[in-house]
Order: structure tokens, then sequence, then C-alpha cells
């Protein structure tokens, strides 16, 4: 049976033959980024945080963002705010580079007394761990040309060369399920060669998409040079923001997207190892539905 969820209250799932009844989620934690990758975040919140409830936004109908102007990304994480406040949020985590780098200040001054959490490139920690001396960011050009990354370089590197490398189609190749094989490979090989050919011993991730091929970045870069995921400092930092919060959840997750049901539940399966329901949000003259 499908369950068309334009039509179907808030409440109801797509669960096996029929709708079911969804107990409302208490005080959720509330992530979003432009596609997948913030499943990377999720996962490592769920796993410090196990009790809490998760409401997870995916923007597939803009993602990638990497590529948009500010103004647009802004927009966007503003409306995405709005819309997880509204179903309950206690917290936001921007769990994407390039919406923290446009729009994370702009945020908090916009939504005054709600907690947010963002992301900023490992650049600190890659700094203290360098052998050579020389540290690789692959990021998305709004993440590298923002003023959060600036000053992460100018506080934590000196003495320290910061190489920036873009991807693109890098987080296309992510969303469509690339995340093995010759093609991958070939794809990332591109971006991750130039770092490691001048000497860069630790890669950064700066998109939270990234993670997905940490598999293949480690076959490709050897075993002496580190890889960087932030995702774990980031749940470390979103339990601290909670506590002094009252404990509430159940453990429940939600997961939405303005894109295709699909490629969330198959990112989910894949990164969390469970069957999510997916609810449908759309986008109408710059608000979700």
């Amino acid at each position: 049976m499908v369950v068309d969820m334009a039509q179907t209250p808030a409440d109801m799932v797509a669960t096996g033959d029929c709708p079911t009844v969804r107990r409302p989620l208490e005080s959720p934690i509330g992530l979003f980024d432009s596609g997948v990758g913030g499943l990377t975040i999720l996962r490592e919140v769920r796993r410090l945080l196990p009790e809490r409830d998760l409401l997870y936004l995916a923007d597939g109908a803009n993602c990638p963002y990497g590529a948009r102007p500010p103004e647009e990304i802004l927009a966007l994480s503003e409306e995405i705010t709005r819309y997880l406040l509204g179903r309950g949020a206690c917290c936001i985590v921007v769990a994407c580079n390039t919406a923290s780098a446009a729009a994370l200040q702009a945020l908090r001054a916009r939504f005054e007394g709600v907690p947010f959490v963002g992301m900023v490139p490992a650049v600190k920690p890659a700094a203290a761990l360098t052998r050579t001396g020389t540290i690789g960011v692959l990021a998305t050009p709004t993440t590298l040309s923002g003023r959060l990354f600036a000053d992460v370089v100018e506080r934590f590197a000196e003495g320290v060369r910061v190489l920036t490398q873009t991807c693109p189609g890098l987080v296309e190749h992510i969303e469509a399920g690339g995340l093995e094989g010759p093609e991958t490979e070939a794809l990332l090989w591109r971006y991750l060669g130039p770092l490691l050919d001048r000497g860069a011993d630790v890669i950064v991730l700066g998109c939270t998409h990234y993670p997905f091929l940490i598999p293949a970045i480690r076959r490709l870069a050897g075993p002496q040079v580190r890889v960087l995921d932030p995702a774990e400092a980031v749940a470390r930092q979103v339990r601290r923001v909670l506590e002094g919060l009252p404990p509430a959840g159940s453990g429940q997750h939600e997961f939405l997207t303005t894109g295709r049901p699909e490629a969330l539940s198959a990112a989910v399966r894949h990164l969390l190892g469970f069957e999510p329901a997916v609810e449908r949000l759309s986008w109408q003259d710059g608000r979700l539905i």
C-alpha cells in the first residue's frame, strides 16, 4: 500500500502494508543538511545520546548547497530551522559545513535563545597531528571561502601549511549511492591525489557527506595518512549544549526530506542499519509544507 504523505496526518507513517500511528517526539534534537551527509553527525549523536529523540531533515530538493550563493543558503536554513522548531525541536544541529559557513552566525542572531551547534572543519586537531607540517582540507567552495574557516586557520594553524581542495560532483555522487567501486575511487583520487602529492599527512573532511567515503579514502591515502571526521566532536558539543535542559525522549527517530525518500532511506540503512520511515516535504513559495 502506498501512503500519500501529502494527504496523511503528520502522526502517521508507512510501516509494512499499512499506516501506523507514530508517537510524537519529545523535545527532539533537530538536525539538517542539504542531503544525506548529516546522517554521519546523527549517527554519533545517537551513539552518545541514545535516549534522545532525533528529527532529521534532508533538503534533497536543493542539494548540493556547495555552489549556491550564501544568501540563498541562509534563506533555506532559516526556513528549515523554523520548521524544525515548529515540530518541537529543542536545539538545532546545522549538520552541514556549507550551511554553517553561510548561515550559522545569522541563525543564532535571528532565533535568539535557541541552542545551535554547527560545523567547523577540524583544522585545530589536524594541525596538532601533522608530522610533515602540511594538512589537506576537502570541502565546498562556500565552506572554504567563509569567515568561519578563515578564523579557524588563523587561530589554530600557525606554522602549518593548509592545502584546500574543492570537490565538484562528489556530493552528488554520494547522494546517488556511489560509495564504492572504480568510478568512486577515480573521482576521489582527482581531489585527494594533489593533496597527498604535496605532502599532506592529515586529511580534514570539511563536508558531512565525505565520511561516507572514509574506507575508500583510507585505501587510497595509505596508513600513514590520518583522516579526520568531525562527527564525534560535534556530538560531544550537542551533549554539552543539552546538559542544562531537562531529560526528554525515548530514542525515537524521524526522517524528513524534500528530495527522494528512497535516497534517504538507503543512506539510513547503510549508515545506521535499520529501515526508516521517511516523510516527504515540499517547498512552496519559500516555505516548507
